[in-house]
């Protein structure tokens, strides 16, 4: 008997990537029947809008181009972010133009990582998708808002895609193991633990999980069983990297996921994307100047705050990793859970907005350096009261410019030091305004 292949010519994933709509699971928001988009999909007679497909690997972005592509009576051209430059563009254009005149349709462009398209690129698509000659179907991982231009993405509407859940990716794999044009063949079965492993491992993408999936059963069968345990998925499976982009999207989010958990007072989250970051690869001097800007944006009633985020900088740059996620850790945790104002970055940005609008008010003639005697003879630091020389040291004194006497900015909370702080000021500040009525 001719000896039969372990592995298949077409992998998996390409043999078992849905054919219709219908087909298409865990993304119903985007293409579902109750989608915006998907009933228009599913009306034959209506006109394909443009849209941007834009989400994480493996989640069918080219699946749904396809299928498009291949369910309407459009005209499809492929073309590539990488690959094809405004050259190509124009001939793109000069065949739609003839096979409109022609035949009556219309042209569907599929573009893969339309993000990488330059400025000329995408000025050059733009009087070709205003004026409906070219419908536009783009794919992309990258974010749309800071890689496609405004005014091509003002003409095009953007479907977001999200990973695909545990569940979903379980029900790819049954389908794959029992499908015709899957492994049904080999008839093996899976362990659910096996399964909920792969599931767990894959990240949401499905094109890895039914990766991993033909490995587990070609390793099965190479050892003439016909169950795929959990150990055969583990050993096929092999490690895999975690989704990180040190310029991308996932960067940035799992930084905001970790200053915004510190801001909520959660340590334990705190250190779950702090840890995440650091094994995908995260710099821990950028996590460190993020703990910096933390302290004293979000934890500015707590003095050692600070202290503690400016050393811990210095203690990783010092030791490194791995040793340096211990103090990273320390600081993290004191961080989420120290009290938290932000009165004094608050203050900050009501103070430059002010300083917009009254860039260059005179600086009260008492306030002003007087090292010489022709400063002095001006007026400079006549007047001025020196508070050290004061009972309590303080002199109700206003030092603001006269145009912005009685602005306030910094308002402290009723938080830690700052409870402290507002006390004091307030009876400071009543002071002033009694001597400023005496005047």
């Amino acid at each position: 008997m001719k000896q039969e292949n372990i592995f298949s010519r077409v992998p998996l994933a390409e043999r078992m990537r849905p054919r219709t709509l219908d087909e298409i699971l865990g993304q119903e928001e985007a293409v579902g029947p109750q989608s915006a988009f998907g009933q228009i999909l599913r009306r034959k007679e209506s006109a394909i809008p443009s849209v941007v497909l834009w989400g994480p690997p493996g989640t069918g972005k080219t699946t749904i181009a396809r299928v498009i592509a291949e369910s309407s009576n459009y005209r499809f051209v492929r073309m590539s972010g990488v690959l094809d430059g405004v050259k190509e563009l124009r001939e793109a254009v000069a065949e739609a133009q003839q096979t409109l005149q022609l035949e009556g349709r219309p042209t569907l462009a599929l573009v893969d990582e339309i993000h990488r398209f330059n400025k000329a690129q995408q000025d050059a698509f733009l009087p070709h998708v205003e004026s409906g000659l070219l419908t536009v179907i783009g794919q992309t991982t990258d974010n749309v808002s800071f890689r496609i231009r405004s005014a091509l993405l003002s003409r095009m509407k953007v479907i977001p895609l999200k990973p695909l859940g545990a569940e979903v990716i379980e029900q790819i794999i049954d389908q794959a193991l029992l499908s015709e044009r899957g492994l049904k063949h080999w008839e093996l079965k899976i362990a659910p633990e096996a399964k909920r492993f792969l599931a767990a491992s894959s990240g949401g993408d499905a094109r890895r999980a039914l990766n991993g999936l033909e490995w587990a059963a070609a390793k099965a069968r190479a050892e003439n069983k016909n169950l795929i345990t959990e150990d055969i998925a583990r050993e096929s499976f092999g490690a895999q990297p975690q989704r990180f982009d040190q310029d991308g999207d996932y960067h940035y989010d799992c930084i905001s996921a970790f200053i915004k958990s510190m801001r909520g007072s959660d340590p334990d989250a705190a250190l779950y994307y702090m840890l995440r970051a650091l094994e995908c690869g995260e710099d821990p001097l950028f996590i460190t100047r993020r703990m910096i800007i933390f302290a004293s944006e979000d934890a500015s009633c707590d003095p050692r705050a600070l202290e503690i985020a400016v050393n811990v900088d210095r203690a990783v740059e010092r030791v490194g990793l791995p040793e340096g996620k211990i103090p990273l850790a320390q600081a993290a945790v004191y961080l989420s859970c120290c009290a938290k104002s932000n009165a004094s970055y608050v203050a900050m940005n009501k103070m430059e907005k002010i300083i917009e609008q009254h860039p260059d008010l005179e600086i009260p003639r008492r306030l002003r350096n007087a090292p010489t005697d022709i400063m002095r003879e001006l007026g400079n630091s006549l007047g001025y009261r020196y508070p050290h020389d004061c009972p309590g040291g303080f002199v109700p004194e206003r030092y603001l410019p006269d145009e912005l006497a009685d602005v306030i900015v910094y308002e402290p909370t009723d938080r830690a030091l700052d409870a402290q702080v507002k006390e004091r000021l307030e009876k400071y500040r009543n002071l002033i305004k009694l001597e400023a009525k005496k005047r």
